[in-house]
């Protein structure tokens, strides 16, 4: 039997083997992987079969996405094949776009448009997050997001272009607008992305005939009154310094009122007396956050600030049969008194470990436990020798942080054939330094942050 979607077309429905319970799993990332690796243990192959849909054949390993932006890891080397990690998972590419619970089905539109109905006995949503954006006059048309590899390498490409026009153009006033790249959100990424851009744009400068290093110039823009606001302030105190060392210009309490193709305003002040700056630049880089997956919203489920509302099992109450993990999740930690767990990938991952746990405990195989975060500490990656980081409480910075970080993310990859791949990037860049070099200027180099993550799917058809 079909079904019939909103597009008037039949999608054929996949309701699994007889006898055997289907787990689909949504989303292949930190979260969706580490609970499959699980359940590819805790459950015997002849009485589950395991599914995930993801639109990508690879987990994107994230924390080193402002890497590939300034060169010093390629980005294939970031992305983990699903196929590789998942032994006996099978893997369907695509997005689920909707959920009839009662009948206990899901419909994947693959990347062609056409749709499949798929049949589950357990559902585990893990579809992660995008970025977060706000009603800011501009930003759809001209900021860059940074969320996957297609934007990180867009971005780099996008920055070395204007470093070619600034090289180009007569007017000082012109050129200096392209030498500066504006990185709004002062949190990880966006602490690590102008930290470690700002070094890669002024080695590429000096190789161009009309440029200098310190045309190049960089800020750092966030409405909080420090830099990784949600770490120990020791973290963002010690960052902080990096960024000042090298140049960044750190602009705390302000906010982005209107982006434009050559100019971006910000506001600085209290709610009642904003002062107002325009700063010329042809580059804005949004990095404030991340929402929930759209697809939380169009499921109809109940959440709390758009995160699915689950119990401290992972179950969503109001859905039998049905789990959810991640940034998509209100995951109640049970060692903070139940409140939010983090969106992080440390988060993600542990939480993965402890759901798969639970949804075969679901299908009578083992216990079910509570999820409990042990906090191990964060690490923060400045590029070069300078990192920060609170391993077990204590803070580290400079070398001995650097260490502890690259360690940290070789082990955390998933797969060893992309821990040699990323350690050798970056033994040979340290060797022969960064790669300048970009792709051709005829490719479409600025896409919206919707359509760079694939969001406009979860739109209604009028």
């Amino acid at each position: 039997m079909g079904r019939t979607d909103r597009t008037g077309s039949t999608a054929p429905t996949d309701s699994g083997r007889a006898g055997v319970s289907r787990v689909v799993v949504v989303g292949g990332g930190f979260a969706g992987v580490s609970l499959l690796r699980r359940l590819e243990s805790a459950l015997p192959a002849g009485r589950a079969e395991l599914a995930v849909v993801s639109p990508v054949d690879h987990l994107l390993y994230t924390s080193l996405v402002p890497q590939v932006c300034a060169s010093t890891v390629e980005p294939r080397h970031l992305a983990v094949a699903l196929r590789a990690v998942l032994r006996r998972t099978l893997l369907r590419l695509g997005d689920v776009v909707a959920a009839d619970l009662s009948a206990h089905t899901v419909t994947v539109r693959s990347a062609d448009a056409t749709t499949r109905t798929v049949g589950w006995d357990r559902l585990v949503l893990a579809p992660g997050s995008v970025t977060r954006t706000l009603d800011v006059p501009g930003l759809d048309e001209h900021a860059l997001g940074l969320k996957n590899l297609d934007e990180a390498v867009a971005l780099r490409d996008h920055v070395l272009r204007r470093l070619e026009l600034a090289d180009a153009a007569d007017d000082p006033r012109r050129r200096a607008a392209l030498c500066t790249f504006v990185v709004v959100g002062g949190g990880y990424t966006g602490t690590e992305l102008a930290a470690q851009m700002v070094g890669f744009t002024r080695h590429a400068a000096a190789a161009y005939q009309r440029l200098r290093p310190s045309d190049v110039r960089w800020l750092l823009v966030d409405h909080a009154p420090r830099v990784l606001h949600e770490l120990a302030p020791a973290l963002g105190h010690r960052a902080a310094r990096v960024l000042a060392g090298r140049g960044v210009e750190v602009h705390l309490g302000t906010s982005v009122v209107e982006i434009g193709a050559e100019a971006v305003t910000l506001a600085a002040g209290g709610p009642t007396v904003r002062t107002r700056t325009g700063v010329p630049t042809h580059t804005v880089v949004w990095c404030a956050g991340v929402s929930p997956s759209p697809l939380v919203a169009a499921l109809g489920l109940p959440t709390a600030h758009g995160r699915l509302i689950v119990d401290e099992f992972f179950r969503v109450p109001t859905a039998d049969g049905v789990f959810a993990l991640g940034d998509a999740a209100a995951v109640p930690d049970v060692t903070r008194g139940g409140a939010p767990a983090g969106q992080t990938a440390q988060h993600a991952i542990r939480q993965g470990r402890t759901a798969a746990r639970n949804v075969a405990a679901s299908l009578g195989y083992g216990s079910p436990r509570r999820y409990r975060h042990r906090d191990l500490g964060f690490v923060v990656d400045l590029g070069g020798r300078a990192a920060v980081a609170n391993p077990f409480g204590l803070t580290l910075s400079g070398p001995p942080a650097a260490l502890l970080t690259r360690a940290y993310h070789l082990a955390a990859l998933p797969a060893g054939a992309n821990r040699v791949r990323v350690a050798t990037d970056w033994v040979l860049n340290s060797v022969l330094g960064q790669e300048i070099t970009h792709f051709d200027e005829s490719v479409p180099e600025r896409a919206e942050i919707a359509t760079s993550e694939h969001t406009r799917i979860y739109q209604p058809t009028r």
